[in-house]
């Protein structure tokens, strides 16, 4: 198991830098200058989740002490204009096993059926299939992302 975990994580190191890559030459293209604060905002958006960009600043910060807020604005608003990123389209829920006790969640298969799963039960399907498809072994699920898919 760890070795098909290290083969995920190349894959997606590969295609982090692919995406970088394409990212910088759009850059270029719309006569944007790659600095070095740039290329660590766009590293930080590529491969951390941050939902918003006061936590890009942040994570920036720790990187640059002189990166301002009205750079990362900047940053996400170009990346935004060129189609790199879609603010409109991420959501970050915050929330762990502890968020999900008194909720839960109700599923719509395609035929119609209904699914109401209680909190607990929803966290077992999560688990379950992030096992089963090798992605977690005994991890936790700290926080859940959803993102809509443009297309």
């Amino acid at each position: 198991m760890p070795q098909e975990q290290t083969k995920h994580e190349a894959r997606n190191y590969h295609r982090t830098q692919m995406k970088r890559e394409l990212i910088i030459q759009k850059l270029r293209e719309q006569g944007c200058r790659i600095t070095r604060q740039r290329r660590i905002l766009l590293d930080i958006i590529l491969e951390e989740e941050c939902s918003c960009c006061k936590e890009i600043y942040y994570k920036a910060l720790q990187k640059d002490s002189s990166i301002g807020p009205a750079t990362v604005y900047r940053m996400v608003n170009t990346l935004e204009s060129i189609g790199a990123i879609s603010r409109k389209n991420f959501y970050k829920i915050a929330c762990g096993e502890e968020c999900f006790k008194d909720q839960g969640c109700t599923v719509e298969l395609s035929d119609h059926t209904i699914c109401r799963l209680s909190g607990e039960m929803w966290m077992d399907v999560m688990k379950s299939g992030l096992k089963a498809k090798g992605y977690i072994q005994n991890q936790d699920i700290e926080n859940v992302i959803v993102s809509a898919v443009e297309g």
